[in-house]
């Protein structure tokens, strides 16, 4: 889990705009970590996350001239059912507002990125650290009283 920064990117409803866009981000070999498109009558959003914002934006700023940045709540999550729900239901019940959210497809029975919008970043934070498994490092060495092998994930 990290706090990430997410480019907003409107596009007009026509065309080409949204591959010029991702094409510009693919010449310059930034890879996009997850996206969300929605679109209205005149124009879409464009949300996404890369691997490399300081030349996401130098790109963005380059190829398009509407685009906007928020920071957003970023986690790997199994891709099983419940994941995501557990994720909501851990901040709404410490009263942690979503705004939007969206997430990778992932592979059957990997793993999938999820990005969280939310009204206090530092809280989702500090509330997701605190539920962080403390790994014991004798513990680990050892699944099944076989040494040598990590029982981490």
């Amino acid at each position: 889990m990290h706090e990430e920064t997410q480019f907003s990117i409107f596009l007009v409803n026509k065309p080409g705009v949204l591959a010029a866009v991702t094409g510009a981000l693919a010449k310059a070999r930034i890879n996009i970590v997850a996206l969300t498109l929605m679109d209205s009558a005149e124009h879409g959003v464009l949300r996404l996350v890369t691997d490399n914002c300081q030349e996401a934006r130098g790109v963005l700023g380059q190829a398009h001239d509407q685009w906007t940045e928020s920071q957003v709540l970023v986690m790997e999550l199994r891709n099983r059912p419940g994941a995501f729900a557990q994720v909501a239901k851990t901040l709404a019940s410490q009263h942690v507002n979503i705004a939007y959210a969206y997430c990778t497809g992932g592979a059957s029975g990997g793993r999938t990125t999820a990005v969280f919008k939310v009204a206090d970043i530092k809280k989702a934070m500090k509330l997701f650290q605190a539920k962080a498994p403390k790994t014991n490092k004798k513990a680990a060495k050892t699944v099944r009283g076989t040494p040598g092998r990590s029982r981490r994930e």
